[in-house]
């Protein structure tokens, strides 16, 4: 069954967003001063001050321009698998047949990295303070698994979880931490910036993060060494000498000059962007007091988010009936129910964009097989959000009752209030 709108909500003569890109003027000085001076290839003033203000906002003591968050990620893993197991032959991946604990609900660019090594991702489970890897079921993990020594951690939608908590339960048990904060810029857990967390670490400026550059992203580290290692690689992992000498494999990811200079003026807007999206957070959360829905939670004593994306989930018995297969969805509207997919139809009727929350991963076709841990023990979700003997698979939950909701910067109140609107005819009687 279809959402109509039957005229009743006035559509948007502009597409708004889930969250675009916001862009300035005199970010072109930069842009023309990398042309101007013909410093148009992978190194230039404008890479040297991004990696400099990137250290500095994240509160570590290295950064290191690259091409793309993943790519970042991609170098992470590498360095945390040759930390660990030490550098293996050519052809070989650092993370060659070792377990990986990994953030369950996110993109797959936060775990792609762990294979590109040959390392064998197992799902950690939600939790539903944070939306963020659950604490208990990392233990849980780790009773099972004594032998794993690297966690990938990431935070979602810019809501920080106790990343505290579980770099504390990593160092119990000697493993490294790899923090993934693309989505978490200038975001904190108790006053210390999101992506100092991690024994390494990746931020993102892709076209649709809270700062961008079109494209990039940084490693972060407190290593010098492994900040000048992860250039080294980045740049084909070519050897000081006046020929082309290689002595390992190296990669093309080295940010480029011009995009730089884009991400270096993007940055003296960062705190402007966090105060807008805060601000789209808020009115949601005014807007939808009486539903029985919830924002983002998050831990009002100890994380300051970024809000990157505004996101609802939908009450267990405020659920309509809904169903999905790998590619597409089905719901029944009920009379002061409602369910994402409805959701999702309602605000595109008046031309503005939302997204399902991301699909866990030990959902996804590719990583079915792969072991998932919640924090009663192993398992794998069965019907709805349930694995064996009952227990709550969370992601699987949040997934099936959650929304991500228009978060762009540029949107008006009143075009705001009109997609409230329109979410709010969804729980009609």
């Amino acid at each position: 069954m279809a959402f109509v709108n039957n005229g009743r909500f006035e559509k948007f003569t502009e597409k708004i967003w889930l969250s675009s890109p916001t862009m300035y003027p005199e970010s072109m000085k930069y842009v023309m001063e990398a042309y101007e001076t013909n410093w148009m290839s992978t190194v230039g003033a404008n890479i040297n001050e991004v990696e400099k203000v990137a250290a500095e906002t994240s509160g570590t003591k290295y950064a290191v321009a690259l091409s793309c968050g993943t790519a970042a990620l991609h170098l992470c893993m590498k360095l945390a698998g040759e930390r660990l197991y030490g550098k293996p032959p050519v052809g070989v991946g650092a993370l060659s047949g070792h377990r990986v604990f990994c953030t369950d609900m996110t993109f797959n660019a936060t775990l792609n990295p762990v294979v590109y090594e040959g390392g064998i991702p197992v799902f950690i489970d939600t939790e539903y303070d944070s939306w963020g890897m659950d604490p208990v079921a990392l233990e849980k993990a780790f009773e099972m698994y004594p032998d794993v020594k690297l966690v990938v951690y990431a935070e979602l939608y810019g809501f920080p979880g106790n990343i505290s908590e579980i770099k504390e339960i990593c160092e119990k048990h000697g493993a490294l931490l790899v923090e993934d904060a693309a989505e978490a810029m200038g975001a904190t857990w108790a006053g210390k910036e999101c992506g100092s967390y991690g024994d390494y670490a990746a931020v993102s400026y892709n076209g649709n993060k809270i700062i961008t550059g079109s494209a990039g992203g940084c490693l972060l580290t407190d290593s010098l060494e492994d900040a000048n290692q992860a250039r080294k690689w980045s740049t084909q992992a070519r050897e000081a000498a006046a020929w082309y000498q290689n002595e390992e494999v190296g990669y093309n990811y080295r940010m480029s000059n011009v995009i730089a200079g884009v991400i270096r003026d993007q940055y003296h807007h960062l705190s402007d962007h966090i105060a807008q999206k805060k601000a789209v957070y808020e009115r949601y959360k005014e807007g939808f007091k009486d539903l029985p829905v919830q924002m983002n939670p998050f831990d009002e004593t100890k994380a300051e988010p970024n809000y990157w994306l505004s996101s609802l989930l939908i009450d267990e018995e405020a659920m309509c009936k809904q169903v999905r297969s790998d590619t597409e969805a089905l719901y029944v509207a009920e009379a002061g129910k409602s369910c994402p997919t409805e959701i999702l139809e309602a605000i595109s009727s008046i031309n503005a964009e939302g997204r399902p929350i991301w699909k866990p991963m030990h959902m996804q076709p590719m990583y079915r097989m792969h072991e998932f841990v919640t924090a009663n023990g192993s398992g794998r979700a069965k019907t709805n959000a349930y694995i064996a003997g009952g227990i709550k698979d969370v992601g699987a939950d949040i997934f099936q009752r959650g929304v991500c909701l228009p978060s762009d910067n540029k949107m008006t109140a009143e075009q705001q209030d009109r997609i409230i609107e329109v979410i709010r005819a969804c729980f009609e009687e």
